[in-house]
């Protein structure tokens, strides 16, 4: 398997055809896998916006008051208000929001973009990433799709690729039921595939200025396993989002 950027990808901006800006600089095959990432779908897709378009109300003054307590930084209201008409749960209020999107990625601020977002204010994840991966998928010669993002993790620092989105495949491998090297059954493993290509194609994206937002991905084969569907928990089986429910901060 190997990995290797787009070149040249232009300025996205609202309306452009990024199946015609991926088609136009690579000759793809059948079973590659384009990795995009969700800034240029987001731009494609107008999801820019200004602080002026989420004027606060109570409960957003409220919690951009309580961050800015604890945080010592001033917080705008605004953005707290964007933050809530992006989401349908607030996981977690303090020292910082974390929150659950319409299409159940979970995350800080609701994924919400303050960089490389030239002439306005905030740059808002797509409102569907699968059908916005479907897409592209329409419009390429490829038959994979994965839309991309940064997010951290519980328990570890920094910051790595995951997926959002993706088209043409299945999120996960199933291994439950095969047996491993010493003819146990597997009971429990299935393997985020497309976050782990989405943490490769993320090596070579970048971050900041980096300008490499599209990602090829050639050779990957899935081999003989299944499939699984499952990629967002359900809050069901979300043991630590559950405990978060009833933890409160305490500096």
């Amino acid at each position: 398997m190997k990995l290797f950027p787009v070149f040249d990808v232009p300025e996205i901006r609202e309306g452009d055809d990024l199946a015609d800006i991926i088609s136009e600089r690579v000759d793809l095959r059948p079973d590659d896998v384009v990795c995009v990432a969700s800034t240029v779908v987001s731009k494609a897709e107008g999801r820019l916006f200004d602080l002026a378009d989420f004027p606060a109300g109570p409960r957003a003054r409220e919690l951009a008051g309580r961050l800015s307590e604890l945080t010592g930084d001033e917080k705008d209201p605004r953005f707290a208000q964007a933050v809530l008409e992006e989401s349908v749960d607030l996981v977690m209020e303090e020292p910082f929001l974390l929150t659950e999107t319409r299409f159940g990625h979970i995350g800080v601020n609701a994924g919400i973009d303050r960089s490389n977002v030239p002439d306005h204010d905030l740059l808002l994840l797509p409102k569907r990433p699968s059908e916005s991966a479907e897409r592209i998928r329409a419009g390429i010669d490829a038959e994979r799709v994965i839309v991309t993002d940064t997010c951290g993790r519980p328990f570890r620092h920094g910051q790595r690729g995951v997926a959002i989105g993706w088209a043409g495949m299945a999120p996960a491998r199933d291994w439950r039921g095969e047996p491993d090297r010493d003819g146990r059954e597997l009971g429990v493993t299935v393997e985020s595939v497309v976050d782990e290509l989405a943490a490769a194609a993320n090596l070579l994206q970048g971050e900041g200025a980096d300008g490499t937002p599209i990602v090829v991905v050639r050779d990957f084969e899935w081999g003989d396993h299944g499939e699984s569907d499952a990629h967002f928990r359900d809050v069901e089986g979300d043991f630590v989002r559950q405990a978060l429910r009833n933890w409160r901060y305490d500096p």
